[in-house]
């Protein structure tokens, strides 16, 4: 990956310094004397969010775990770690997260920052596990912000697309640890979701569904089971589809072998809530990305709707995932006070023809009030995206107060929160 371009390629960043501090102090003093800057996190943006033509600050450096909480079941990390790094560490101390996205490799800033997100009925996304935030402001202050706060700020804080300051602290809730065994089947016809969405996607702890849309099918079902509820019983079919015999990639004919491990055998919670192992390079390699959220209750209609346009759609996508997310109280989440169904689209790297179905899709799904993914790739108008968040004033009036000057504005928070 060339430094200046984004995990995927298809991103060149504009940025005139990179930095790298070490220290909150250091953090404060690049804070101080930059007129403008953003924040970089795993590089794992589809689009400019991150970006700037000034100071951008990565936090690889601060990746240390500063204080593991038994009493309240929290820990306090550094704003440059990752999933896996921190996954490996609440392991060995007999502790997880609720939930985890398909990669590992993903800072935990940078996830929390876009409401990435994983799967289940029950899980919120990623930044729902947030109980408290340390950001340097524009002025070089730390302002703390915890759930317990009497304000409010705080659910306006969380998902806060870099736009408030530089994280450099947050602290999670974490969970005993438990065991997560999966199980995956092949070919759940379409259909089989009119009536039985709701099974389907409670039957274990994180369920997703892939599909090429190439037939009105899903490819496979990833099932992520807690290693204490009741093994499938073998041979037995899912709402049709059939049990896998062997490992397999969400993308049709790429080898399994970068996989989180499958075929029943248990495992910890951080080997196997990813869909990738953390130690060998993650999913297709160049790709584009694009994901859109709609009402839980619009699930099926919505996802008719997509297809429709399959023969638009197939031959230039790699792989399509759909994901459901519990509802939570983050002001910029795309799961705002709705249980949520994520429909994601892991595209081949043709933007050119990428950017003639996107606007094809957007239309499809205009109906259902679908809000895209903040950091992946859309062409919604910013009107439109601004009118899917009932809390964007009390956003921008946040935003205000903790960089009145826009030292941590860039061309996308000017353009879809302003």
């Amino acid at each position: 990956m060339a430094n200046d371009r984004n995990w995927a390629g298809n991103y060149k960043y504009s940025a005139s310094e990179y930095l790298y501090p070490e220290t909150v102090e250091e953090v404060q003093d690049i804070v101080v004397r930059s007129s403008k800057m953003r924040v970089l996190g795993s590089r794992h943006s589809f689009n400019g969010i991150a970006d700037t033509n000034a100071s951008l600050v990565c936090l690889q450096k601060m990746n240390r775990v500063l204080e593991l909480d038994k009493t309240n079941n929290r820990v306090k990390v550094e704003g440059g770690i990752r999933y896996g790094e921190l996954g490996e560490y609440l392991y060995q101390q007999g502790y997880a997260l609720h939930n985890l996205a398909s990669l590992p490799h993903i800072t935990i800033a940078g996830a929390i920052a876009t409401a990435t997100h994983g799967s289940g009925d029950r899980n919120g996304n990623l930044s729902t596990a947030v109980y408290a935030l340390e950001i340097v402001k524009a002025d070089g202050t730390v302002a703390i912000f915890t759930r317990d706060d009497e304000d409010g700020l705080f659910n306006g804080a969380v998902v806060g697309l870099g736009a408030l300051g530089v994280v450099t602290a947050i602290t999670l809730d974490i969970l005993p640890l438990f065991e997560i065994s999966q199980y995956l089947y092949e070919n759940l016809p379409l259909a089989q979701l009119e009536s039985n969405f709701d099974a389907i996607y409670s039957s274990a702890y994180s369920v997703s569904l892939f599909t090429d849309w190439k037939e009105s099918k899903f490819n496979q079902v990833w099932q992520k089971r807690l290693a204490g509820e009741a093994r499938p019983i073998e041979g037995v079919s899912f709402f049709e589809a059939i049990p896998a015999t062997e490992k397999l990639h969400p993308v049709p004919g790429q080898t399994a072998e970068n996989c989180s491990e499958q075929l029943g055998v248990p495992g910890p919670w951080h080997e196997r809530l990813s869909h990738f192992r953390m130690d060998f390079t993650p999913s297709a390699g160049e790709e584009l990305q694009s994901e859109y959220f709609v009402a839980r209750h619009h699930a099926y209609d919505a996802l008719c709707a997509i297809n429709e346009l399959s023969e638009q759609i197939a031959p230039l996508l790699f792989i399509s995932e759909v994901r459901t997310i519990a509802a939570d109280e983050l002001w910029l989440s795309p799961n705002y006070k709705q249980d949520s169904v994520a429909f994601h689209f892991t595209w081949k790297p043709e933007w050119e023809a990428v950017k003639q179905v996107l606007p094809l899709i957007e239309a499809k799904l205009e109906r259902f009030d679908a809000r895209p993914h903040w950091a992946k790739l859309y062409t919604m108008s910013a009107e439109r995206v601004q009118s899917l968040y009932e809390k964007l004033p009390e956003f921008r009036e946040l935003l205000l107060k903790c960089d009145p000057d826009g030292k941590f504005r860039n061309a996308y928070v000017d353009e879809y929160i302003f």
